[in-house]
């Protein structure tokens, strides 16, 4: 598991291998991914939005931009969680992504990044 903390806002990660697939006569790594949001500052805090850097040890990085998570933009209080998985396909079985999220202070009114680090998508097959 990677955790960072940004202005108050901690992020944790862990991922795992869920196994191979084949779309396109092409074979697919699949990986999964959980993220706990902390709300560790005095303030309450929406997510708006997300961005996304995928790395394949094969193949370009793939940005992707959204609204949200998953569908939603929770809301933080202090002291409260949100907890979400969600998963990618990679062409090889090495990988990362790292990003941010975009929030809004409800105190303050100012938007600002909340850093998501770089974790690494690995099937355990692969690693010596």
């Amino acid at each position: 598991m990677v955790t960072q903390i940004t202005r108050g806002i901690k992020i944790s990660v862990s991922t795992n291998f869920e196994g191979t697939y084949f779309k396109n006569y092409r074979i697919q790594f699949a990986f999964s991914y959980e993220i706990t949001i902390e709300n560790q500052s005095k303030d309450s805090v929406q997510l708006n939005t997300r961005h996304w850097e995928i790395f394949d040890s094969l193949n370009d990085i793939e940005t992707v931009d959204g609204e949200g998570v998953i569908g939603k933009k929770p809301v933080l209080k202090p002291g409260e969680k949100h907890t979400y998985s969600s998963g990618c396909l990679l062409a090889s079985p090495f990988g990362a992504m790292r990003g941010y999220f975009s929030m809004i202070n409800f105190t303050t009114t100012r938007t600002f990044k909340v850093i998501v680090p770089t974790f690494r998508l690995s099937a355990p097959f692969a690693i010596n």
